[in-house]
Order: structure tokens, then C-alpha cells, then sequence
């Protein structure tokens, strides 16, 4: 590994401090089962190339369990079903993948989406970017993932529902980049994709979410700035926010990360919901990084340079310490100052009972959006450049 992933490593590991109380519980307690599948999570050095067709034949779509762009008939698109972990009954959970292979050789791209269940608008603004790529007329690939987490999509929550080990919620970005022969069937899930389809056929890579069920986030990039491929990236978004920070250990941009592809998040708005006004400014920006990359040809849409940028390096949390109706006082995108009250929440009487302010000076770039509350939901997040008061910082999930 270079000196560059170890430094990023080494960030990734300041950030663990700061949210190892809220994982401390849930590690001790799977420690003993996993150790062993833990030990071979790491991705071989070389994965297998070559492509491989399972026979399947699924609405007219051939299955794949293992994918080499560069088989593939260039100048077309190709709809292809890749056969991810296999359920209790025997059968598979399939995920969709589509293949805008260019007419000439280039980069190759990777665009995911639906690693959380609840996130519309991030399958919508891939599926979008797909829709408007013509293969004749590009140099390299595209490739996207807008299920991979399939059945959390389902039922259209985050998490997915683990029948492993009795029933179970869990979520699939904190599993990358799995392991084919781990404890958990979203940790299989996550190993086969990683090798077999994802990694080997990116240069590039950028996996779109939203906010979570509950509670929901401007629009920003994040990612690490540090590096300069994803900082040249990020940057090509007409978004008004960014932040600066690799966060946790097992997200999917990190897992791309730690073996030297360039990745980031875009996050866009709420979840459970399709918001067409705020995808178009990630199609926007996307299609801008296609063109960076040389993939499609054409004069560069809107970029961070035409709208105003926050780049902030820190999250702060805003917790419930009472239950109750939550009043904000603040919206997204609203500057604030540290002492600045932002949240008040009120009982069933109507009374006030806690009265929430900034600690930092900031944007706002995450809210509850749901009414009610109880003690230690975050109710606001507040995006910040300066360093942050110890234990506070964590990251909306």
C-alpha cells in the first residue's frame, strides 16, 4: 500500500475515535464469530478476469457472476444481471448492471447506487446519467449498480434483513469490501461484487446516497480533498457543500479507496423521497466528470466555481436529550454561529423541555425530519472547518 493510503488510513482512524462509543457494543459482540472471516476480508491483489455467464437467462438478460468489461461488444449498451449472495431457499439475490461500453477505449467509470434501501434519489440520478450516455460516440465505460443492497430495497428500508443468525438489520456500508466466505450474508454479498464486478472494471469510481430515513441532508460531496483525483472530482459539482473527510472504515468510496481508485460519495436530500430538482444538479456534475475523464465529449456543465461552496471538515451532531416534538429553528444550508439556538422540542402538554444550540460555527447540512424524537437521535448536523470539540464529531448515518 502507498504512503497516501496509509495516510489516509491513519485519518479514517481519528474519525473511528470520535464514534467508538457507538460501535464499541456491536464489535465486541461479533468479534468471536467473525475473527477468522475478518482475517481474509482483504480482496486478492489480482482478481480473476474474464467474464462469466451463468447461463440464466432472467426477462431477457443474461446472469453474470463475474464481469470483464472489456469482453463486452463496444459502441452498445448492455443490461446484465450479476448473481449476488445466494438466500436461504438457494436461490440468488440478482443485481442489475448496466454497461455503456464507448466505441473507442478509454477510462472505465463506475456509478452505484442503492447500498441503502430508503435512497431513491441516488438510483434516479444514476439511472438519469445512463439514460443520456450514447456508447457510439464514447471512449471508455460506464458501468452502474443502482440495487446493490437488494433486499433492503424491497421493503425500501435501510438496512438490510439478515436472516443469518436470526433477524437482523444490517447495513450494507459498513461491509466494503466484504468477504466471499464471511459470517453475514450482506458481508458475502459485498465480497462478491467487490471482486467480481466492481473492482476490476473501475478506474474511477462514485457511489451515490442520500440522507436516511428520518433525517435528511443538503446536497454535498464527500470525500477525501486530500487526494487529487476525488478533489478535482468533487469539485465539478454545482453543489453548495462539501465535506472534506473520509469518515468511516467500510463504506463503499473507501473500500475503492484502499486499493487505489479514486472515489467519493454525492449526497443528495432526503430518503423515501425522489427529488427531481436536486438529482439534476448531481446529473449536472457527473457528466462533468465524465467529460474530465474523457469519456464523452462536449464544453463542461455548471461547477463549483458557478454557485457558492461550503467545504467544511467536520460534522457536528446535535442529540436529542428529551423526547418529544422537535420545533427547528434553522433550515439546510443555514449559516450559523456557535451559541446559536437551532432545535427546541416540546412534550405532550406542549411545554418546552430542551432548547438545542450550535456548539461551532457552520452550515447546516443535516436535519431530522422526522417530528418526534427521543434521546441520542441527532436532530441537527452542522458542517465546520474548524477542528472539532473532543468526542463530539460522528457523521450522519
Amino acid at each position: 500500500m502507498s504512503d497516501k493510503s496509509k495516510g489516509r488510513l491513519d485519518r479514517r482512524d481519528f474519525m473511528i475515535a470520535s464514534i467508538a462509543t457507538v460501535g464499541a457494543s456491536a464489535a465486541l459482540a461479533g468479534n468471536a464469530g467473525t475473527a477468522n472471516a475478518q482475517a481474509q476480508a482483504t480482496p486478492p491483489a489480482n482478481p480473476a478476469s474474464g467474464t462469466v455467464y451463468t447461463g440464466d437467462v432472467i426477462e431477457g438478460k443474461k446472469v453474470i457472476s463475474r464481469l470483464d468489461v472489456n469482453d463486452l461488444e463496444p459502441g452498445k449498451k448492455h443490461l446484465l444481471y450479476f448473481q449476488g449472495v445466494e438466500m436461504p431457499t438457494g436461490q440468488h439475490w440478482y443485481v442489475s448492471v448496466t454497461v455503456a461500453k464507448g466505441a473507442k477505449p478509454g477510462k472505465h467509470g463506475i456509478l452505484t447506487s442503492g447500498v441503502h434501501g430508503d435512497e431513491m434519489s441516488s438510483v434516479h440520478t444514476v439511472q438519469t446519467v445512463m439514460n443520456q450516455l450514447n456508447p457510439a460516440e464514447m471512449s471508455g465505460t460506464v458501468m452502474a449498480v443502482t440495487d446493490i443492497s437488494r433486499p433492503a430495497l424491497e421493503s425500501m428500508q435501510r438496512r438490510w434483513p439478515n436472516q443469518g443468525r436470526g433477524i437482523d438489520l444490517t447495513d450494507m456500508n459498513r461491509e466494503w469490501p466484504g468477504n466471499e466466505n464471511g459470517a453475514t450474508a450482506p458481508s458475502r454479498h459485498a465480497g462478491l461484487l467487490f471482486n467480481r464486478l466492481l473492482r476490476p472494471n473501475a478506474d474511477f469510481a462514485i457511489d451515490f446516497h442520500t440522507g436516511t430515513t428520518g433525517f435528511e441532508v443538503t446536497a454535498f460531496n464527500l470525500g477525501g480533498m486530500d487526494v487529487p483525483e476525488v478533489k478535482a472530482m468533487v469539485e465539478l459539482y454545482p453543489v453548495g457543500q462539501i465535506f472534506d473527510n473520509h469518515v468511516y472504515p467500510g463504506v463503499l468510496h473507501n473500500a475503492f479507496m484502499d486499493v487505489g481508485i479514486p472515489s467519493f460519495t454525492p449526497e443528495i436530500g432526503a430518503a423515501r423521497h425522489l427529488d427531481t430538482e436536486m438529482s439534476s444538479l448531481f446529473v449536472e456534475g457527473t457528466m462533468n466528470v465524465l467529460k474530465h475523464h474523457g469519456i464523452i465529449a462536449g464544453s463542461m456543465g455548471r461547477t463549483g466555481k458557478d454557485v457558492t461552496v461550503f467545504v467544511g471538515n467536520s460534522a457536528f451532531p446535535v442529540l436529542a436529550t428529551a423526547g418529544g416534538l422537535v420545533e427547528h429553528l434553522v433550515k439546510l444550508n443555514d449559516k450559523v454561529e456557535a451559541g446559536q439556538k437551532v432545535a427546541i422540542q416540546r412534550n405532550s402538554f406542549g411545554e418546552v423541555v430542551a432548547e438545542y444550540t450550535s456548539s461551532v460555527a457552520g452550515e447546516v447540512t443535516g436535519q431530522r425530519s422526522d417530528a418526534m424524537s427521543e434521546p441520542g437521535n441527532p436532530l441537527v448536523f452542522i458542517l465546520f472547518k474548524k477542528s472539532m470539540p473532543e468526542g463530539a464529531e460522528s457523521y450522519p448515518e
